[in-house]
């Protein structure tokens, strides 16, 4: 027992442990470093090494050394760090909306396959958005500007001193909203040829009620999507590349 009120009462290890939570909140929620195929393992022992190297230009501890202010300095900077990842995924999530929304206009929505990004099932158009996704944050360098944010953020907020701000929890909810609006967005070329194609098919089952619509229909429907998304391709990760820098630079709300 004294042996853990002596450790309660060195703020230092009190320091170094709140620091390796904030970075170990980050490390669970954000894109690319909250990938499955990175194991736990890996995540703890980064936000253990990134603690180690920030370590010496955190500010001086100004939380009380007591078992409940350490306890709740935890929980806040695992917040923090979750909330972080939560903004920036809503941005990124945009895009995989939208490929269940084509997925199901293509006749795809069966079609299910494991995503590495979340470790859940999900159409095959969202999976191939989500990695080409990853790719696009993997080249602007987001994993770097994210450790760098943390950097910043130890001069502004305190260790164990975040707390949720009504003006974070109002973008949040915007962003959710953003979200639905973008993949729609996204979806509404393909959507709206996959409707034009069906009135026309429509109208081709009344002229000549010879054909068989259910043997050339989806195959057409199918191409026509293929053709319209690979012309769109560019365009879609320009919008998540806007989206995710502006899901960033909206991080100094926590600020």
């Amino acid at each position: 027992m004294l042996e853990l009120v002596s450790f309660i009462n060195n703020g230092d290890v009190v320091a170094f442990m709140l620091l390796f939570f904030r970075f170990a909140g980050l490390f669970i929620s954000a894109p690319i470093f909250s990938h499955t195929a990175i194991p736990m393992q890996v995540k703890t022992s980064m936000a253990f090494f990134f603690a180690a190297i920030f370590f010496d230009f955190a500010p001086s501890l100004t939380l009380p050394l007591s078992v409940p202010f350490i306890v709740l300095g935890i929980l806040s900077e695992l917040l923090f760090g979750l909330v972080i990842g939560l903004v920036l995924q809503l941005a990124y999530n945009a895009i995989t909306f939208a490929g269940g929304i084509i997925s199901y206009m293509m006749g795809f929505s069966m079609a299910m396959a494991i995503d590495p990004q979340n470790g859940i099932s999900m159409p095959i158009v969202s999976q191939f958005l989500s990695l080409l996704g990853l790719m696009i944050l993997l080249s602007l360098n987001l994993h770097h500007w994210l450790i760098i944010y943390i950097g910043h953020s130890l001069g502004a907020i305190p260790l164990g001193g975040f707390v949720l701000s009504h003006n974070l929890v109002e973008y949040t909810i915007k962003a959710a909203a953003h979200m639905f609006v973008v993949g729609f967005m996204i979806a509404f070329p393909i959507t709206a040829l996959s409707l034009l194609s069906d009135i026309i098919f429509g109208m081709l089952m009344k002229s000549m009620p010879q054909l068989n619509i259910l043997v050339i229909g989806f195959p057409v429907k199918i191409a026509i999507a293929f053709a319209v998304l690979i012309a769109i391709l560019g365009s879609i990760m320009a919008i998540l590349k806007d989206d995710m820098m502006s899901a960033f630079n909206a991080l100094e709300l926590f600020f």
